[in-house]
């Protein structure tokens, strides 16, 4: 189980420092020194590293294709460029990376038409959402209703699977995207609420009055994790104008996964799993952490912020992974503690996310050169790449307004 992540000797907690005192400490190696580092100055490191990555990133993924698009997706594809220059632009404020942004963005346009694909990360509703919101951003109201009328066009295949990465999940959450970034009821209840009704019905026949309410299967397993179960279909569904019985269903699906988590404290990849290995964002602890604290903002329910900070433990012991990105890396697993952070304002989760941070920002290349650590089978995507690891730095420089992208609103 060890030989997936690296032991986490960081301390628990390290006060800061004034930065000449944190470089000035003598017999620290540079990681101890970075952590002693004031936040203000350590967010001034973290941004040059990711707008340096992402002038990387662009030039391996949008200027050596000839600015061709052969993987639309948010995913592993040029989506996830433009997610990331947007990320950029937010911070930076500079309009080339906007104007950049916009052009992939067409190019995904006409590249995903004829796909088939529904969702946020990995299907059309993606493109068109970000490209809505660009155009709000760009003040091009044409452009915004173009994008607008492209989703609504939208159609669902009656034979959807309901998780995230390609399924009616995935499409509910570019809903949702839309109405947060453009305004309230852009993508009406009209249109949404019928793909709830069938993710309800499917998730209490499949749970065939079991012990849990909601349960969903892909590919024939009865996944947990946030891309293709549980977690990140209860992720989705708390956005949405639930029933009282349907609220009740999504409390009591997730009571079912805390009260049959491992004794570690981690979680099952599938029903009835007990291969006790994951520990990242699609699969284990850090996906369902996320949920569990929109649980607790949503509810009030101390029960699901108890879980979400246990599941913390979990991430911050073994979350340390050999390999980089947002799905199955350090950098998602450090939104946990960011999450963690918003929801209780505790110092000690946003030095937990600096330290993960820090981590990656002193370490990671070097690990990745020496084959001890794994870049990713697309090295310059936003989910699997150093793509994930620049919007992360970038998210750290205004914490309190961190979101994992493509699943935390």
């Amino acid at each position: 189980m060890a030989d997936r992540f690296f032991p986490n000797e960081m301390p628990d907690f390290v006060e800061e420092a004034a930065e000449d005192e944190a470089a000035s400490e003598r017999g620290k190696d540079s990681l101890t020194k970075l952590l002693h580092l004031p936040y203000k100055s350590l967010s001034v490191k973290l941004k040059k590293s990711a707008l340096d990555v992402k002038k990387m990133v662009v030039r391996e993924t949008w200027g050596r294709s000839s600015k061709r698009v052969h993987d639309y997706t948010l995913y592993t594809g040029a989506l996830g460029t433009a997610y990331l220059l947007f990320k950029a632009y937010q911070v930076a404020e500079n309009d080339n990376d906007l104007k950049l942004c916009s052009e992939i963005v067409e190019a995904c346009d006409s590249a995903s038409r004829d796909s088939g694909r529904v969702t946020f990360i990995c299907g059309r509703a993606g493109v068109c959402a970000l490209g809505a919101v660009l155009a709000k951003y760009a003040g091009d109201e044409r452009l915004l209703d173009r994008y607008l009328i492209q989703f609504r066009e939208i159609k669902l295949p009656s034979d959807l699977p309901n998780e995230l990465l390609y399924g009616r999940a995935g499409f509910l959450y570019a809903c949702s995207f839309l109405n947060k970034h453009i305004g309230k009821d852009t993508i009406p209840s009209t249109k949404t609420r019928p793909v709830v009704d069938e993710m309800i019905k499917v998730g209490r026949r499949l749970s065939s009055k079991g012990k849990c309410p909601l349960m969903y299967e892909w590919h024939g397993k009865k996944y947990w994790g946030a891309a293709h179960g549980l977690t990140g279909i209860m992720q989705v569904l708390m956005d949405m104008e639930l029933k009282p019985d349907e609220v009740e269903d999504v409390k009591g699906t997730l009571r079912y996964m805390i009260r049959n988590r491992y004794p570690s404290g981690n979680y099952p990849s599938s029903e009835g799993s007990e291969s006790d290995r994951l520990v990242q964002w699609c699969h284990g602890a850090s996906g369902v952490a996320l949920t569990l604290v929109k649980a607790a903002e949503a509810f009030g329910d101390k029960e699901f912020l108890q879980a979400a900070v246990d599941a913390g433990e979990v991430v911050w012991n073994r979350g340390l992974l050999k390999r980089i990105g947002l799905c199955h890396g350090i950098s998602g697993n450090t939104y946990v503690f960011l999450s963690l952070y918003r929801l209780t304002g505790n110092v000690e989760y946003l030095y937990r996310a600096k330290a993960f941070s820090c981590f990656l920002l002193d370490r990671a290349q070097k690990l990745i050169s020496e084959g001890k650590m794994h870049g990713g089978d697309r090295p310059y995507s936003l989910f699997e790449g150093i793509g994930g690891m620049a919007y992360l730095f970038l998210d750290m420089t205004e914490p309190s307004e961190s979101r994992f992208p493509g699943y935390e609103l």
